[in-house]
């Protein structure tokens, strides 16, 4: 199992980069042609979410992004350090009207739905994590 690691600061500049190092990790594993726009644009939401998260709840911590290669599947996690609580109650830290941000999160996690048939997001005081799979398959013999 090979993983790449990424972490940047929760800038929007960065996120491209994190979308073209995605695609191009997943195209080594195996992802296939067709699915690579369905990767970038599900990092690039991921991402998005989590640096807006950090902005809006003044956070410094990077953005974690991890790539992982098992043998038949490519999995990518994004993780923000962004605390969450139980509906209806304010995070710490949080700013602005708690409906439009519950709102504007659950888009992003619907757009990022839509893209992914396999995704598990996970959330609590100490931040998020959503992970996102693809299945891979294996290179063709090389024929001499």
């Amino acid at each position: 199992m090979a993983t790449v690691e990424l972490r940047f600061s929760a800038l929007p500049e960065h996120v491209r980069t994190a979308r073209l190092v995605a695609a191009a990790v997943a195209r080594r594993a195996g992802v296939d042609e067709a699915v690579l726009d369905e990767v970038r644009l599900a990092v690039g939401e991921a991402c998005t979410r989590a640096v807006g998260l950090h902005q809006s709840n003044g956070i410094s911590a990077p953005v974690q992004v991890k790539l992982i290669e098992e043998e038949k599947q490519f999995s990518i996690e994004v993780g923000d350090e962004a605390p969450r609580s139980a509906p209806g109650e304010t995070a710490p830290g949080a700013s602005g009207d708690p409906d439009i941000d519950a709102e504007e999160d659950e888009m992003g996690l619907a757009v990022i739905s839509g893209l992914v048939d396999d995704v598990e997001v996970t959330a609590g005081e100490h931040g998020g994590l959503i992970k996102m799979s693809w299945p891979t398959t294996p290179p063709a013999a090389l024929v001499p």
